[in-house]
């Protein structure tokens, strides 16, 4: 069996709605594809790649301790589809994987795990919002599969936040962006019970109990009830 770092979101959302995706292949609708956010992403990991050959520092890391990292597997690990950052729980023979945005490594060998995130907004972003619990749990999964992988995995996590800048006169084919680094500290000390209580789930036969803070089950429990 495998997991991705989603479907252990989806749970800490939700266990009714996880236990029926894996369970009994009853999935969520998708949401709509972010194509000019994969494009900033693209572009942002081509751009931090420049400075990984050279082992220099991108600009944006001015002032703080850390090179993107030159690590053999930083393809594989930034590529989801690929296998993304695996590990393999034998306690419950599952492998749990994900796919980082990028990593950076300090000068004693300490690795920070790094977020690529673009948006539009009318203030650019320049610390974490206080709704982004989900981008949270994702730095923490993200350490946790690396510190799994024996890296010293340091708990100061970086988002490299893109704002669309909407006040240009003009679009001329040019979108402009206002970037912000921010830092994370993360604990990923939920992931383990968590992931336990993922598969306590998925042992039994009943599925769990409507979830009144999930808008995916209020909505299925109100077009039951029409």
């Amino acid at each position: 069996m495998k997991l991705s770092r989603s479907k252990i979101d989806l749970f800490v959302e939700c266990p009714r709605c996880f236990y029926l995706d894996i369970k009994m292949n009853i999935k969520r609708p998708p949401g709509f594809p972010f194509s000019l956010n994969n494009a900033v992403d693209h572009l942002l990991k081509k751009e931090f790649d420049i400075h990984r050959a050279k082992g220099t520092q991108h600009p944006i890391q001015t002032g703080i301790d850390a090179i993107p990292a030159q690590h053999p597997l930083i393809d594989q690990w930034r590529n989801s589809l690929g296998g993304g950052v695996s590990y393999y729980d034998a306690a419950h023979d599952c492998t749990l994987y994900g796919g980082i945005d990028d990593l950076w490594v300090s000068s004693e060998g300490i690795y920070h795990v790094v977020d690529y995130k673009a948006t539009a907004k009318d203030v650019a972003v320049s610390e974490l919002p206080d709704w982004a619990n989900g981008y949270r749990r994702q730095m923490e999964i993200y350490q946790w599969l690396l510190r799994k992988n024996g890296l010293n995995v340091s708990n100061t996590a970086y988002f490299v936040y893109c704002t669309g800048d909407k006040k240009w006169s003009d679009f001329n084919n040019t979108l402009h962006f206002e970037t912000h680094l921010i830092p994370y500290l993360g604990d990923d000390s939920w992931v383990d019970g968590t992931i336990s209580r993922l598969f306590e789930i998925l042992s039994k036969e009943t599925i769990p109990e409507h979830n009144p803070n999930c808008p995916h089950c209020n909505f299925v429990k109100k077009q039951i009830q029409n």
